[in-house]
């Protein structure tokens, strides 16, 4: 008998190669991003000067590493403009980027210096001169504006108000979201502590119905089912809700075609406990039917969250 020929195994598909790129001010929060990417799994490094990020993501890729996170900062201002151009070649191969910004506030900036008394990396003036310096608010200013074309790639994350293990949380939130695809991040928010910088689309509910000023219904939240109830009977509540969902399904697939890996909407109110609050787990369950989709609370988170 003839023996039957041997079938040639298929082989197994390479594993996809994740690169997260984190930037953003100094003092906040880098290194604690950092440290909940490497707790996800993540090979980090950082302050990796820009002229070595292609090589350096080959060589780990030789090495077996497929998740890399790596912090760049204002300390390589002067080589950060070769980045994009970099990226965009790992792209083209298949690379799967997703591009973090940290943001905070100047005033809370100010505030962290000042307790950790630490010298901001941008303190001093370039040049033979080290005893001139600038003053922590000009270096702040300067840092700005070396970093905001980064700023303007990538997913922003106001850390003004979150604590270092907030940060933590909501950094693995956006890791765990699955690769290569948008994800959709519905957030609370109260007008009284200020916009979320880093929304993309801001909308704003005060205008609707307030529980606040209902006996029963002051001391919850907008996830209670009394509250939901309430506002689910008013019929301003849920034409906010489709209005609202109407402009983002015309518009969310044009944005996935844009290299956009996070999408976040914010909705606030006086307080940030009612009406915003129920408006965003309601869109968060109809847009979870499509899209990666997550729901934070800042106001809730900051009063629920523990001191670090």
């Amino acid at each position: 008998m003839r023996a039957a020929p041997m079938s040639t195994p298929t082989p197994a598909p390479s594993p996809s190669l994740e690169l997260i790129l984190i930037t953003g001010l100094s003092g906040s929060g880098k290194s604690v991003a950092l440290r909940a990417l490497e707790d996800a799994g993540y090979y980090c490094v950082d302050n990796l000067p820009p002229e070595l990020l292609t090589q350096f993501v080959e060589l780990e890729k030789e090495r077996g590493e497929f998740k890399m996170a790596i912090a760049m900062d204002s300390r390589s201002a002067s080589s950060l403009p070769l980045v994009p151009a970099q990226l965009e070649r790992m792209r083209s191969v298949g690379v799967d980027i997703r591009l973090l910004f940290l943001d905070t506030k100047t005033q809370t900036l100010v505030q962290r210096y000042s307790e950790s008394r630490r010298r901001h990396p941008l303190s001093k003036f370039a040049g033979n001169n080290t005893d001139v310096e600038r003053d922590l608010v000009q270096a702040i200013h300067l840092e700005r504006e070396l970093l905001s074309p980064f700023r303007e790639m990538a997913h922003i994350i106001d850390t003004s108000l979150l604590r270092s293990n907030q940060l933590q949380t909501f950094i693995k939130s956006l890791v765990f979201a699955p690769a290569a695809q948008l994800t959709l991040i519905f957030e609370s928010f109260a007008f009284k502590r200020g916009i979320p910088v880093h929304a993309d689309y801001v909308f704003d509910v005060r205008m609707l119905p307030n529980p606040y000023y209902e006996n029963a219904l002051k001391e919850l939240t907008g996830r209670d089912a009394p509250v939901a109830d309430w506002l689910g009977e008013h019929s301003s509540v849920n034409q906010m809700c489709q209005h609202i969902q109407t402009f983002l399904n015309h518009w969310l697939i044009e944005l996935s075609k844009d290299h956009r890996s996070y999408v976040t909407v914010a909705l606030g109110c006086t307080g940030g406990q009612h009406r915003s609050v129920y408006l965003v787990e309601r869109l968060g369950q109809l847009f979870s039917k499509n899209w990666v989709t997550l729901t934070r609370h800042r106001e809730l988170e900051l009063l629920q969250a523990p001191k670090s």
